[in-house]
């Protein structure tokens, strides 16, 4: 093969590749518009979720989502993120909605068991008191199952019982492309349209569509301490304990959530194509790599999302 070609040729089946995964998230997108009455887009500012807002866009045209977007906030997210969701949603002229954790706090609902405890699991119960409140009947998120072993169980209609439950062996198949997308009422669904997408394939779709991203997704200097084999950021909320190292490197994010439990990893990428690059490359899953709450079975992702998580 003609070495001038072959490139081509890689790029046009790559493209190929990204255009049949974003028919089938379209497909599905329209599908919650169509099967459910009071559906939400989860929305975080971060780049799986901007990636699905994109989704959206193309499904239903500039300005025209017809669900609003959903944020539980922690109250310890990057400034970067909350500001950078604030932003897209405006220019979207999307509803945005904000529910906090700490409101659940002052409401008695959610309990830290010490002030440093990380409030990223506590988001459940914020997610479910949100639902109950708006009536929700269908949660359109962007995990993928490349992530974790819990979400490889999911389906892309994940039935949740009245509870807010998780119960992977009550799943409905999903065959030939057809969702069964009956409820009872006070349960609902979890939806996810980019379930079968890699953390590659949601780095080309960045880099094709050339969608923006919070500055953190991109190589930076950060004060870090090495803890447990990561990088811990040193913040306010994580401070360097006694005997560690405080350094200064160039780092990003690949995955970004509550600072408590959010580390990045050390790269020189400054943009989509130098991550992807680097993501094929990477022989660790991003939660794997960068999740402090994800190294002890006691906050596992499958107990997690039984109990309501994301």
């Amino acid at each position: 093969m003609n070495a001038r070609v072959e490139p081509q040729l890689l790029t046009r089946l790559s493209n190929q590749h990204l255009d049949s995964l974003e028919e089938e998230a379209i497909f599905v997108l329209r599908e919650v518009a169509a099967a459910f009455e009071r559906p939400t887009l989860l929305f975080s500012g971060g780049k799986d979720s901007l990636v699905l807002l994109k989704c959206a866009e193309k499904a239903f045209g500039e300005g025209r989502i017809p669900y609003p977007l959903l944020m539980i906030d922690t109250g310890h997210n990057f400034h970067e993120v909350t500001g950078f969701r604030d932003f897209r949603a405006q220019e979207l002229g999307a509803e945005l909605i904000v529910r906090s954790v700490e409101d659940s706090m002052k409401r008695g609902t959610v309990r830290l068991a010490h002030p440093g405890e990380s409030r990223n699991v506590h988001q459940s119960v914020t997610l479910l008191e949100a639902i109950e409140e708006f009536r929700f009947d269908a949660l359109i998120g962007g995990a993928r199952r490349d992530e974790e072993k819990a979400r490889a169980k999911e389906r892309i209609f994940s039935h949740r019982d009245s509870f807010g439950q998780w119960q992977p062996k009550a799943q409905r198949p999903e065959l030939w492309t057809l969702f069964n997308t009956r409820i009872q009422p006070g349960e609902h669904f979890r939806v996810f349209p980019i379930s079968n997408w890699t953390e590659l394939d949601v780095w080309q779709y960045i880099e094709r569509e050339h969608i923006a991203l919070p500055s953190l997704y991109y190589a930076h200097q950060r004060q870090v301490v090495e803890r447990k084999g990561l990088l811990v950021p040193v913040t306010d909320l994580t401070p360097a304990r006694a005997g560690e190292q405080v350094e200064t490197r160039t780092v990003r994010f690949r995955t970004v959530g509550d600072i408590t439990c959010t580390c990045p990893v050390e790269s020189p990428a400054v943009n989509a194509a130098q991550v992807v690059i680097e993501t094929l490359s990477a022989d660790v899953s991003e939660r794997g790599a960068t999740r402090m709450d994800d190294k002890t079975s006691e906050a596992s992702m499958e107990k997690r999302k039984k109990d309501g998580y994301f």
